[in-house]
């Protein structure tokens, strides 16, 4: 029972972090929060999706203009995190979306739970789209029809944890 009230808790309090100080995660830290999310679930356990672990930061600022330049800004979507995780999932899967989507779910628990900060940065479909993307993925051996689901920015953050906002009040509705 303990165990349980402590996944609800980290559940609970998990909070996207948007301010991250330089320093990288330990590598056996970052491979806890990898292989977490290789156990997400998915459909008809399909495991359309993987995980690219971009942690060299010249790629990591690649991944971050070419973000910008979709998102239509100049400073750096990831906030400055020392770890992109980009989860991308292979499109001839139906259920690749929700598939990847799961994987990015269990990244920023397990990441909370060890005490990394994490957040969900989107516009990994526009970038893998793109030819610059394609090209990173061919880069890395990385052939197939992938689609990009999300970045699941890592690091450790710089000053207080964000505190969860009120719950909304119509959030469930019962049908008994």
């Amino acid at each position: 029972m303990a165990e349980a009230r402590e996944l609800l808790d980290l559940i609970k309090s998990r909070r996207s972090v948007r301010e991250f100080e330089p320093d990288m995660i330990p590598q056996e830290v970052l491979d806890q929060i990898i292989e977490a999310g290789t156990y997400a679930a998915t459909g008809k356990n399909g495991q359309s999706p993987i995980i690219v672990a971009v942690t060299d930061k010249d790629v990591r600022d690649r991944l971050s203009a070419l973000n910008a330049e979709i998102m239509g800004i100049d400073s750096d979507p990831f906030y400055g995190a020392p770890v992109v995780l980009i989860v991308l999932a292979n499109k001839s899967i139906p259920t690749y979306v929700y598939d990847g989507s799961l994987v990015m779910g269990n990244l920023m628990l397990a990441a909370h739970a060890l005490g990394v900060g994490s957040c969900w940065i989107h516009r990994a479909k526009q970038e893998f789209e793109r030819p610059e993307g394609k090209e990173i993925l061919k880069s890395l051996g990385i052939e197939g029809d992938y689609e990009g689901i999300g970045h699941c920015i890592l690091g450790y953050p710089k000053g207080e944890y964000p505190k969860a906002a009120p719950r909304k009040k119509d959030w469930v509705y019962y049908v008994k």
